[in-house]
């Protein structure tokens, strides 16, 4: 009677470790356990995306509950997503941390803040760090002054972090400032992904010569910008993978007035992923959406499709730069071919989608990186102009997506950059409107005046080319330095200086 049943037990035994391999599989994109914790709460809870956040009054990962305080906002802002996880926090006065178990691998790591009242406590009053993995996140980050420079009601703070073998847990550390500061936290997300970061190896935009610069594993990261180039908005919900990324129009960060012309797919072109590119790499919407110069191959020549991206100074960032060509009568190699520029250093010349994704409807990626130098906020300038060398068929240039991710610091472990300053705004007294509006119309006329002397100006600057992009800003952003920091390994054939950059 006892044979009988340890078969049937083994055979049990098999296939639930059967099931916990693929659990934990690092080829499949949806294999691990997403953690959401709805910070304040004590009970589980949907967001409007549909995914459930668990309180962390109930949760493993929280911190002693008797060492902070659960609070709900004095206040919903209706720009606000969803009440879930803004309206609750875990208000911190001492050090305190979260520790997740997590699969060894990569794992995107979101911090959710919304910057309110929070019983006797000021929302200006909040100033803290925080830490996970061994990598400085944030340093002195007032959440309520960086969500009103950036004209926002919340922030999401997105980083991708590595977690090693050797620990198995992923901690993360809110530190309060000396003095009459707090920390808190209204939501934390840990979602893990396979590396996205490995392929493929990006170059360094260091003027056209296409230097491999491998990035070490144990590298974080942190989104800074994350763009459908002439798409809506995608929401987590409608991410592919699944894991939950929110992707921006990218109106906001076109330059000038010459913002090219956007399309969708034809009806009869299928958006076709290779094995080179898995479907998490980006969802379908963002390639299936592009913005090109337009038609006329003379207004073309005479100006660059630029976008500027604000990003923190003294580091390494890495661009993303998705297409797919996506309409008739694009099928041919040599018919669009256009440069790439990032920082007025040419990144890529003869970029040409159907050469590099093999045809139409077939998406492809590419990264490149560059460094920036100083502290405080500085812009990224990303250009696209017509390729005349290879005389294509098309003198036209296209983008499907756009992301950016800033590279931690190797010497300080540190991703941390400042706070954003509140930009000065002029207010207007009510006895003096009829002035100031007088004021105002011939400050407009003045400015409509120079705009278009500006224009024309650039208009003729363009027309130099060379290793440099043909670039229409104003004035040349700061030279960058081509050596990498430490963590970013060399490519053959080449030998650096290594240095670090110091962060404050």
């Amino acid at each position: 009677m006892a044979k009988s049943t340890v078969l049937p037990c083994l055979l049990l035994l098999l296939a639930i470790a059967s099931l916990a391999d693929a659990d934990n599989g690092n080829g499949s994109a949806d294999s691990a356990v997403q953690i959401r914790l709805n910070c304040g709460a004590s009970a589980t809870d949907t967001d409007s995306d549909g995914r459930a956040w668990d309180g962390d009054a109930v949760s493993k990962f929280a911190p002693p509950l008797g060492a902070s305080v659960a609070a709900g906002a004095s206040y919903q802002d209706p720009s606000l997503p969803s009440p879930i996880p803004y309206m609750t926090a875990r208000v911190f006065d001492s050090t305190q941390t979260y520790s997740f178990l997590v699969s060894p691998g990569r794992a995107f790591l979101r911090l959710y803040f919304y910057p309110s009242g929070y019983g006797n406590r000021s929302a200006s009053d909040a100033l803290f760090g925080v830490t996970a993995g061994g990598v400085t996140l944030l340093r002195d980050f007032n959440a309520s002054q960086t969500a009103l420079a950036l004209n926002v009601a919340y922030l999401v703070g997105e980083f991708s972090v590595n977690v090693s073998s050797a620990s198995g847990s992923l901690n993360v550390t809110f530190a309060p400032a000396s003095g009459a500061h707090y920390a808190f936290v209204n939501g934390i997300e840990v979602v893990p992904t396979p590396d996205m970061f490995a392929k493929p190896v990006p170059t360094f935009a260091n003027g056209g010569r296409p230097d491999p610069m491998p990035i070490r594993a144990d590298t974080a990261f942190q989104t800074m910008h994350r763009l459908n180039v002439d798409g809506e908005d995608v929401s987590p919900a409608d991410d592919s993978g699944p894991f939950y990324r929110a992707w921006d129009n990218d109106s906001p960060y076109i330059f000038g007035a010459a913002t090219g012309v956007s399309y969708g797919k034809d009806g009869n072109v299928t958006i076709r992923y290779p094995p080179s590119v898995p479907p998490y790499v980006a969802p379908e919407g963002v390639y299936a959406t592009a913005r090109s110069m337009g038609p006329t191959a003379e207004i073309n020549l005479n100006y660059n499709l630029t976008w500027i991206l604000p990003v923190d100074a003294g580091f390494y960032y890495l661009l993303r730069f998705h297409f797919c060509e996506i309409q008739y009568p694009i099928t041919k190699v040599n018919q669009r071919s256009f440069d790439i520029y990032i920082n007025n250093r040419t990144a890529q010349v003869q970029m040409d989608v159907i050469a590099w994704s093999g045809g139409i409807g077939v998406p492809v990626y590419t990264d490149y990186l560059v460094v920036t130098t100083g502290s405080g906020q500085t812009d990224l300038w990303v250009a696209l102009h017509p390729d005349l060398s290879s005389k294509p068929e098309y003198y036209d240039a296209i983008l499907n997506g756009l992301e950016v991710f800033k590279l931690q610091t190797y010497g300080g472990n540190s991703l941390a950059g400042d706070n954003p300053k509140i930009p000065e705004k002029q207010v207007v007294r009510d006895g003096s409107r009829g002035v100031s509006r007088k004021k105002s119309a011939v400050a407009a006329a003045v400015g409509g005046l120079l705009a278009v002397l500006i224009g024309c100006l650039c208009a003729c600057a363009v027309c130099r080319r060379g290793n440099k992009a043909a670039s229409v800003v104003a004035c040349e952003p700061e030279a960058v330095l081509e050596q990498p920091a430490h963590g970013l390994l060399p490519g053959p054939m080449k030998s650096y200086a290594f240095f670090k950059l110091d962060q404050k």
